[in-house]
């Protein structure tokens, strides 16, 4: 899913500007504290011709308030290779940024902090992936999109957590290495008892700490709560869930798109500022909300962003061979939701 930011100070069909919408999550004073740098950002996006790329995962002031582009990887990586902007200032992890370099090899791609990095992307590198190919030859690898580069290159095809299921159906095969999350391939053979799913013992450092027994209590505590949960979860975690999907999914499933009804009460299990932020689309949903936040995605700040395109930097560079490579795994990803 992705959303084209309103501007702070217009109104929405609704009355309000985001900026009254989203007071719940930050108040109004601290968005009158941080106005005059957002001011600057809009000013050297125009200047420069540049977007700002935030995931779902950014805190509010970034996602309300300079993001001209929001959602999960999947739909970040449709919208950057659509984009006529000359900059493309990614708000999000390094691997984020590095896929929406290898999709517009063209662009100038910053990312405000290189040290964004991601716990899955680091689990593995590009020889180990060719370790695998000499391990189990013939068999197609699958890579989620929380890869590095050279990861990427070295595979056949991509996914996300949104699109998982589908891809491996798309290959046709009954056998599959998927890299590098262990659970969310546990979750994609439970879709797809036909394929054996070869899995890396790879794990998000955010959503491997939620527990079964936590969601448990929260039920026991709120009776009829509704617990939607990502798929990089633990399987004792995802037994508990009414809902498992990627977070463009659960925003649907908050926002009753797709025919759903609204629910009443939510446990979010996913990087805590997502539910700061789908609160703004949801004002009559009640959010239960534990809070597992990515050191990494916090790295990104209002104050790196306006620094980035200041100074432009900093600037992500990807090998032009391990680039082509790359993207056809990316293509390949892409157009399996285009044939659909």
């Amino acid at each position: 899913m992705t959303a084209t930011k309103r501007p702070l100070l217009v109104r929405a069909e609704d009355g309000a500007t985001p900026l009254e919408r989203a007071t719940h999550t930050l108040p109004e004073f601290e968005w009158d504290a941080i106005a005059p740098v957002i001011a600057e950002i809009d000013r050297l996006k125009r200047e420069r011709n540049a977007i700002v790329l935030a995931h779902n995962y950014m805190t509010p002031d970034i996602y309300h308030g300079v993001a001209d582009i929001t959602g999960d990887s999947l739909g970040l990586a449709r919208e950057a290779a659509r984009t006529d902007a000359d900059v493309i200032v990614f708000a999000g992890v390094h691997f984020m940024a590095e896929t929406a370099k290898i999709t517009c090899p063209d662009k100038t791609v910053l990312i405000p902090d290189p040290r964004a990095g991601c716990s899955l992307a680091e689990s593995l590198t590009g020889a180990d992936v060719r370790r695998l190919r000499e391990q189990y030859p013939g068999v197609p690898i699958v890579a989620y999109v929380n890869t590095s580069a050279e990861v990427k290159a070295e595979v056949d095809i991509c996914c996300t957590s949104g699109n998982a299921v589908e891809v491996v159906r798309s290959l046709g095969v009954d056998r599959v290495l998927f890299i590098p999350d262990q659970y969310l391939a546990a979750w994609v053979a439970t879709q797809l008892p036909e394929v054996e799913i070869i899995p890396w013992k790879g794990a998000c450092m955010v959503h491997e700490r939620f527990t079964g027994a936590e969601l448990r209590a929260y039920r026991a505590e709120s009776p009829g709560v509704q617990i939607i949960a990502h798929p990089e979860c633990p399987p004792d975690v995802l037994a508990e869930a009414d809902y498992v999907g990627s977070t463009a999914g659960m925003i649907d499933f908050v926002t009753g798109r797709g025919g759903r009804p609204v629910p009443e009460r939510v446990v979010m299990v996913t990087e805590c500022s997502m539910a700061d932020n789908v609160a703004m689309e949801a004002p009559g949903v009640e959010f239960v909300r534990p809070c597992n936040l990515c050191p990494h995605m916090k790295r990104i700040t209002l104050g790196k962003i306006l620094d980035s395109l200041r100074t432009m930097t900093h600037e992500v560079v990807v090998d032009p061979d391990v680039a082509e490579r790359a993207r056809r795994s990316v293509d390949r990803m892409l157009a399996v939701g285009a044939k659909r």
